[in-house]
């Protein structure tokens, strides 16, 4: 992927990283998983995800960290692109903006560490700093909950029914296995983290063809 401006194009590739990097707190560009809300003032809800040709709900596929600082309420600002997976759609793309200013109550003023912090594990993180609980499937706003333990939150129907089917009917009334284990529903796309140079800093050997088609046979 490529953008461009009045200085030099910036070119994205997608490389493998460990999960603690791609981290709401790390403000990462990524493609696949579920998305690293910054906050969840302006969040889009049910139906602004909903496709709207079959109505199921979209998949996230990528985010950009792409900040203004020179706007006081955008200086974490990310970009969301959502598309929908199910045949025959396939397409439905849609974009969404969530933003925050420099100084807020969830991260620090400062720049994030490059350092892997103490707690470095695969866990799912499924409530946003500001409180608001995420669906078990695919990361969005989950208004609706299990009407049997109320500690599963989903933003549809569908999701309840998929997260039903891969081990929620098994395990709904044990609390510590909701709270450590999400499985795998087949939904998500892969997910890698998109490093960002501009044009005038790659060199041919930078891409190989054949680590670009192992990339891309991963994602097919």
């Amino acid at each position: 992927m490529a953008a461009t401006c009045a200085g030099p194009a910036e070119l994205g590739f997608v490389e493998e990283a460990p999960a603690w990097r791609l981290r709401s707190e790390q403000f990462p560009s990524k493609v696949g998983g579920r998305p690293a809300w910054l906050g969840a003032a302006g969040l889009p809800g049910p139906e602004e995800l909903a496709c709207a040709l079959c109505g199921r709900p979209l998949a996230f596929l990528l985010q950009l960290y792409a900040p203004l600082p020179d706007r006081a309420d955008a200086f974490h600002r990310g970009l969301f692109l959502f598309c929908c997976r199910a045949p025959p759609c396939c397409a439905g793309l849609r974009v969404f903006r969530n933003q925050l200013p420099r100084k807020n109550d969830f991260y620090s003023y400062e720049p994030p560490s490059e350092d892997p912090p103490p707690e470095t594990g695969e866990s799912v993180c499924l409530q946003l700093k500001a409180g608001a609980h995420l669906c078990r499937v695919c990361g969005c706003l989950g208004p609706k909950t299990c009407s049997r333990c109320h500690k599963a939150h989903y933003c549809s129907k569908e999701h309840q029914t998929l997260d039903w089917r891969f081990g929620h009917k098994q395990a709904c009334t044990q609390s510590d296995y909701l709270e450590r284990t999400v499985p795998d529903h087949n939904f998500l796309f892969p997910e890698f983290e998109i490093v960002i140079e501009t044009e005038d800093e790659i060199t041919p050997e930078v891409v190989e063809k054949e680590n670009e088609s192992e990339i891309m046979g991963s994602m097919g």
